[in-house]
């Protein structure tokens, strides 16, 4: 038996239930807290459930080697146990080329920039103005992500030997704020909650974005995902995060986490 399909808007609003998956342990986008799914994403899939009128059918799924496998997983082709398919993804680079690759999904009005950021710990360093800054200090980062990308193919591997890889940016948060390295490389967005969530005040704990030409994009927007017969799904939501941008309801979901909003470009 095949998974159960993704559903354009008419069916959606005729079954009463959206069904949402969002990446797990992506804090504060959305992560498990006291067996209850919170972050920004959570928020943000309720609000858009809510202009539907619709209920919410979350789910948090593990990222796999690239989006474009997590596309097939969730979205259109479904796992060996024929589980639900999600009618949306959230959390999803809006990138043409992405969008072109996989012709089976329709990309989503963008509706967040990501940005990749550095904080630093004032007082262990005498600042951070550029990359040769890293030279000898030590940088917590999450294994695998865009940031250890970046800082592994920086200027030809010169700092590999700085990084401290752990399993998310949380945890990486965790190890900077306890003093096991002087800078903590992740998304702004995730050095700006693990901070707030810390209490650390941010003029003790500077972030910092640097330019950095190459592969790893530094700057990128999010956005949604459906399936490519789903589109006027796919419009809808887009029209209701465009309604929650305009209206200041996105700017409210991030400060409830300690992040400064940041509108999707060209928005």
């Amino acid at each position: 038996m095949g998974p159960a399909l993704a559903r354009p808007l008419d069916e959606v609003t005729g079954s009463g239930t959206l069904r949402v998956a969002l990446y797990a342990e992506n804090a504060p986008f959305s992560d498990m807290r006291d067996g209850q799914p919170v972050g920004i994403d959570v928020d943000v899939a309720r609000a858009v459930a809510k202009a539907l009128k619709v209920a919410l059918d979350l789910r948090l799924v593990d990222a796999g080697e690239n989006v474009d496998g997590d596309f097939r997983l969730n979205l259109w082709r479904g796992d060996l146990a024929g589980s639900p398919l999600a009618d949306l993804m959230l959390h999803v680079p809006n990138d043409k080329m992405l969008g072109l690759r996989n012709e089976q999904v329709f990309l989503v009005r963008p509706y967040f920039e990501q940005h990749l950021a550095f904080a630093w710990r004032r007082g262990s360093m005498e600042g951070f103005d550029s990359f040769q800054d890293i030279q000898g200090r030590s940088v917590a980062v999450e294994g695998n992500s865009a940031s250890d990308m970046q800082l592994l193919m920086a200027e030809g591997g010169r700092y590999r030997e700085t990084l401290k890889h752990f399993r998310n940016q949380e945890d990486a948060a965790k190890a900077y704020l306890a003093g096991e390295a002087q800078i903590l490389a992740g998304t702004r967005a995730g050095i700006e909650a693990a901070l707030a969530e810390a209490k650390a005040p941010q003029d003790e704990n500077p972030i910092v974005e640097l330019a950095l030409t190459g592969l790893v994009k530094s700057r990128w927007d999010l956005g949604g995902a459906v399936r490519s017969d789903s589109r006027d799904l796919g419009y809808a939501v887009g029209d209701a995060l465009a309604a929650l941008i305009e209206g200041g309801g996105l700017k409210e979901i991030c400060a409830r986490y300690g992040v400064t909003y940041s509108a999707p470009t060209g928005f």
